[in-house]
Order: structure tokens, then C-alpha cells, then sequence
């Protein structure tokens, strides 16, 4: 059976092949031509557009990533720069603040310094003035006392030279005699013959000449200050030494007796 298959094919086939040549089937297709060509060749053109993109993107990226290490590594510098700048200024501010501290302190032992040098200067500015003061009145009293001694010289010399015989009388009538008594402003009066009992016995008192108006410091016997000052005081007012010569024996007469 198959062979009677293959024997009418056969036939089959040669008798088409004698019938006459006409259109082929495929020649009646439509036209199957898709470009394929131009679409390889931009399909080669993008694939080269895209890699020389890719490219570019890669070398973009590597720069970038490049610039932003340096711009990192620009920081760390810039940071570290500044760190060490500020560790300088603080190193720099705790010098000045203590530098101030200094200054300020010493200006405080200065100020104080120079208050206490101000008090010294105040003090011996009021002490001067002071002493200037006692000086001007010591000067004045020495002066005062200058010229009452050289009044009162004159006058005892003016009065010695009327009354040296007057002197000399009372002496001998009071039985007194005149000593130094160790000071140049001082003159001892000594008297005999007051004593009823013993016409010997002494009694004296120290007159003091350095000042206008006289004074008696020391007698022997004792008699009261007060009786001494009433003499002492008419003396002054009389200016009359035999005043004083006849009072004090007087007054030792009585002491005598008592």
C-alpha cells in the first residue's frame, strides 16, 4: 500500500512538472522585509550611545567620588587646622586671663601701696604742720621769755646800781648771806641769828631768777606754801627784793618758834 502511495505521488509530481511554469507561492506573499539592517545598525548605534552614557556616568562618578574624598579630606584638614587654632586661642585666652589676674592683682597692691604711701604722707603732712606749730609757738615763747629775761635784766641791773648799798645793808642787818646753789637761774639765801636758842643755826631758801616773776622751790626749815606765795606775791607786785629778804626771814623767825 505504500508503494501504490509513492507511485501516485510520483505521478503526481511529474505531471505538475510538465503542466506550464506560472507564479510561485511564495512570490504571491506579501513582502516580508522588516528592516532588520537598520534596526541592527541602531540597535549598535544606541548600544554605543549607551556605553559611551555608561562611560561617562562611570568617570562622573569616579570624580565625583574623587572631588568629594578631596572635598573630605579638605574638611578633616580644615578641621583639624581649625582645632589646632582653637586649642592655640584657648592656650592664648588662659595666658591673657591669667596675665589680667596678675595685672589686676598687682594693680591691687599698687592702689594699696599707694593709699597707704597717701595715709603716711597725710600723717606726715599733720604732723609737720604740727610741729611746725609747737616750733612757732616754742619759738614765741622763747622769744617772750628772751625778752621778759633781758627786761628783767635791765631792771636788776638798773636796780643793782641804786641799790647795792640798800643790799648790802640788809645783809648785815638781817645777818644773810648769798650763795649759787648749783644753777646758773638759781641763788641760795642763808640766815644766821634766828634762832633765840642757837644764833648759828641756819635757815635758807632757793630763789629762782628765771622768769620775770619770782619763785622759791627750796627752803629749810620747812613753812607752809601758802605763807610763802603771800610773800611771793607782794614780791611780784613791788618788784622790791628786800620784800622778799625780810618775809622769808620772817617766816623762818616763826618757824623757829613753833
Amino acid at each position: 500500500m505504500a508503494t501504490d502511495f509513492q507511485s501516485s505521488f510520483s505521478a503526481s509530481l511529474s505531471r505538475q512538472s510538465l503542466a506550464p511554469v506560472g507564479p510561485s507561492v511564495a512570490d504571491t506573499l506579501p513582502n516580508t522585509n522588516f528592516g532588520f539592517d537598520d534596526l541592527r545598525d541602531r540597535m549598535a548605534k544606541f548600544t554605543a550611545r549607551f556605553d559611551a552614557f555608561i562611560e561617562q556616568g562611570r568617570k562622573r562618578v569616579l570624580e565625583e567620588r574623587n572631588q568629594f574624598r578631596m572635598n573630605i579630606a579638605e574638611l578633616q584638614e580644615d578641621q583639624r587646622m581649625k582645632k589646632r587654632d582653637i586649642e592655640i586661642i584657648q592656650v592664648k585666652t588662659s595666658t591673657h586671663q591669667q596675665t589680667v589676674e596678675k595685672e589686676e592683682a598687682e594693680t591691687r597692691e599698687m592702689e594699696a601701696a599707694i593709699n597707704s604711701l597717701a595715709a603716711q604722707r597725710d600723717n606726715h603732712l599733720s604732723t609737720r604742720d604740727s610741729l611746725k606749730a609747737e616750733i612757732a609757738q616754742t619759738q614765741a615763747e622763747i622769744e617772750a621769755r628772751l625778752a621778759a629775761q633781758r627786761a628783767h635784766a635791765q631792771q636788776q641791773q638798773a636796780q643793782s646800781r641804786f641799790n647795792v648799798p640798800e643790799l648790802d645793808f640788809w645783809i648785815t642787818n638781817l645777818c644773810l648771806k648769798i650763795e649759787g646753789a648749783g644753777q646758773d637761774d638759781r641763788l641760795k639765801f642763808v640766815y644766821t641769828h634766828i634762832d633765840e636758842k642757837d644764833w648759828e643755826r641756819e635757815a635758807w631758801f632757793e630763789l629762782v631768777t628765771s622768769s620775770r616773776d619770782y619763785d622759791v622751790k627750796h627752803c629749810r626749815p620747812k613753812v607752809e606754801r601758802e605763807k610763802v606765795e603771800k610773800v611771793l606775791d607782794k614780791v611780784n607786785e613791788s618788784r622790791e627784793l628786800v620784800v622778799l629778804l625780810k618775809g622769808m626771814r620772817e617766816l623762818f623767825v616763826e618757824a623757829m618758834k613753833s
